[in-house]
């Protein structure tokens, strides 16, 4: 009788451990399995380093070898301008004419024109001499002087500024987002009383490159947003 009662509290001793044991390792294994989801944003503001200015003039005329001379005049005329101002025959592309038969068009308004032929010319200028060309898109009034209309206004022909540095600037944005997500996890881990652990997971994210504003489309926002999962672990587990 006497060995049952010892062999009755080791065995309660031994279900009590047990219980304790496999508390402990269920709240273990929930402690490990937490984790908390952060974004972390990085932005910059940077100048363009290339610039695109497509110049479009139109002319009109019955007779297509004298538009032709004329165009060819035109051209001359324009590239002397801009190479005078300091660009480079590398940066300037005089692209084939666009030729309009308004007689030929059997559904448009253009019945009634004196002229027979509707001629776009475009001359593109690109560089990387933004500042020069900054200054020259509002200088081409003078071309007026010279006999040449630059027109305006059509969407197709749309001044673009672009920004080609990406590369240089990518590891300083991921650092700063990355630091950015560090703390944001690093509030919710104390606010949850709990300590930040490894990384489990990385999304670097996408770089956005658009206009700072409709007004100042030569100066670039950058932006790249990361996400990041990291472990949390709970500091009443962390003191047993």
């Amino acid at each position: 009788m006497k060995n049952f009662r010892v062999e009755a509290i080791i065995l309660s001793i031994g279900l009590l451990l047990l219980g304790v044991f496999i508390e402990r390792g269920f709240s273990e294994f929930a402690g490990r399995d937490r984790s908390v989801n952060v974004k972390g944003l990085a932005e910059m503001e940077v100048p363009a380093d290339k610039v695109t200015w497509p110049l479009v003039y139109k002319s009109l005329g019955n007779d297509l070898n004298a538009l032709y001379e004329e165009i060819k005049r035109s051209n001359r005329t324009i590239t002397e301008f801009l190479k005078e101002k300091g660009l480079t025959d590398k940066e300037i592309n005089i692209n084939a004419p666009v030729i309009v038969d308004m007689k030929a068009e059997r559904y448009g308004n253009n019945q009634d024109s004196p002229y027979r032929y509707n001629v776009t010319t475009v001359i593109t200028v690109t560089s990387n001499k933004v500042d020069l060309l900054r200054g020259l898109i509002t200088e081409q009034g003078e071309l007026l002087k010279r006999g040449i209309a630059i027109t305006t206004g059509d969407y197709q022909y749309n001044i673009q500024y672009e920004y080609t540095g990406l590369n240089t600037i990518k590891p300083q944005m991921i650092e700063e987002a990355t630091k950015n997500a560090r703390q944001a996890a690093e509030k919710f881990a104390k606010d949850s009383e709990s300590t930040l652990g490894k990384i489990r997971h990385a999304n670097q994210g996408q770089f956005s490159i658009s206009d700072r504003d409709p007004n100042t489309p030569h100066i670039k926002k950058v932006r790249v947003v990361t996400t990041i999962d990291y472990s949390l672990e709970d500091l009443s587990l962390i003191h047993i």
